[in-house]
Parts: C-alpha cells; structure tokens; sequence
C-alpha cells in the first residue's frame, strides 16, 4: 500500500495481474497477456524474491491441456535461441527441456515419492504424517490442503527432469474449474523443472455462481486468520456473471526462466535491484 499524492488517494502493489486480464475476456479479447511485476509479501531465499517478474496469459475455448503446451513449447524455444539446445547445465545437473513433458498427478507424486497414498487416507492420518514429518501446516485441518502440504515437503524435492504435476485438490484454488471426471480435484498443473516450480496454470473457473461460493467461503478463511487466500472481488464476479468464455490460464515465472536458461543457482543473480538489508 502507498499513497499517491496527486489523486490523493490510496494505491497498492499487484499481487496478481489475473482477475484483470479475465475482465479482457469478458470484453471479447480471446487471447491477452501480460508480462509484468508482482508482490508477494513472502520469505527471501535462494528461488524467491518479494518483487517477481511474471508472464500471465489467457486464452478462450482452450483448457489447462493446451496451456502445458504453451509453457513446454515456450521453454524449448527460449533454450534453444539462447543456448543452441534444449539441454541446460545448473547446480551440476543436466536437464533436457525437450518437449513433451512428464505429467503426474500430485497424488501420484506423493505416492512414488513418499510412498503414502493420500487418496485413501482420513483426516486425522493426514495430520499425523503433517507431525511425524514436521511439515509446516497453519489453519484448520482441511484435506485438500494438508495434501498440497505433504506434497511440497515430500515430493517437490525429487522432481528434477520437466514434469506437470496435474489435478491438485480443489481446496488450493477458488479460481479454477473442477476437474471433469474427479469432483475433489480441479484442473490444475504446475511445471516443475530443478525441483522448481516454473509456474501454475488452470482450466479457467467461468460458472459466476459458483464462483462467487468459492470467494466467500475463502474471505472467511481469511478472517479467521488464513492470509494466504484471495480476497473477495465483487467487480470480477459481476463481470464474470456478464459472460465469461471457457479458457485455459497460465502464470509463469520469467525469473526462474532466466535462472534455468543461464545456469544461475541464485535469484539475486537474476534481478538487477533485489531486496536488500539496510
């Protein structure tokens, strides 16, 4: 939040670009996009940096399939007219970027990986293997969630090579549409390349009543304390209530892009003015 004094009127820095560039599609625009700065309010690490380099696109009558597409294709173009190949060198590691990528599910990754099924597992096992691992988990115990948790702590560490890890729960997003075979999951995936995620991208949530059950039960998550979770937005609900056509989304990383391509083991590497103590 800061002030503008011409207008004399409260601004505040975007966390994300995507209810706007959807408005777009209300408006007729079928493809839009954006590269642009984001804020989270997050830890500094090695990968993460508060002030992030974002490219968010959308796109009508397309779903998630074709936007793992678009981000598989558009690394192998970037490593090969910055490289000459489709195989980057980072942290000792040599990955190859040629398309078609892996997909797994997260369940699926958090079976191979960790060895624990999560799909047959009841709230209160869940939990234990939260504590048994000292995984970080803030909040009521909600299924989706938990396994999102153990996923990021058990899994996201071995997924070296390209993958899309596909079909999350559906409690780790209120703007994604549910998945058309399996009602607990949504049509979502993350590409994953050096244990990174790259990016995350839906088929595109466009029921406005459905929608707006999802941002309400979200704002009151968040006053119960959960500050991670998107605010209720009545502007993007009434303009999704409008018309919004089906679509397929994704935000991708252009950081860590350039911190693969390159060979950069550190964000700060990548970013001319990072975060500094004073």
């Amino acid at each position: 939040k800061t002030f503008m004094h011409d207008i004399k009127q409260e601004v505040y820095l975007s966390i994300s670009p995507e209810t706007y560039l959807k408005r777009l599609l209300v408006g007729g625009y079928e493809k839009v996009y954006t590269i642009c700065k984001n804020f989270r309010n997050e830890s500094i690490d090695r990968t993460h940096n508060p002030e992030f380099t974002m490219m968010e696109c959308y796109q009508a009558y397309v779903d998630y399939e074709e936007m793992m597409k678009i981000t598989e294709q558009m690394y192998e173009y970037v490593a090969k007219k910055v490289n000459g190949t489709t195989i980057i060198e980072i942290e000792g590691k040599k990955i190859d970027l040629k398309t078609p990528w892996k997909r797994m599910t997260m369940i699926e990754a958090i079976k191979k990986y960790a060895n624990i099924d999560v799909s047959k597992i009841e709230l209160k096992d869940l939990n234990k293997v939260i504590k048994e691992n000292h995984i970080k988990y803030e909040g009521e115990a909600n299924k989706g969630l938990m396994i999102a948790a153990i996923f990021e702590e058990l899994a996201e560490k071995h997924l070296i090579n390209p993958v899309h890890i596909i079909d999350h729960p559906k409690e780790t997003t209120a703007l994604c549409k549910n998945h058309r075979k399996y009602h607990h999951l949504i049509e979502r995936f993350e590409p994953y390349i050096n244990c990174w995620e790259v990016g995350n991208g839906y088929s595109e949530l466009n029921d406005p009543v459905l929608q707006r059950e999802l941002l309400e039960d979200q704002e009151k998550q968040r006053k119960k304390g959960n500050e991670s979770v998107y605010p209720m937005d009545e502007d993007f609900v009434n303009a999704i209530e409008i018309g919004m056509p089906p679509a397929g989304g994704l935000g991708l990383g252009i950081d860590r892009m350039i911190m693969l391509i390159t060979g950069q083991p550190s964000i700060r590497d990548v970013i001319f003015f990072p975060f500094m103590k004073s």
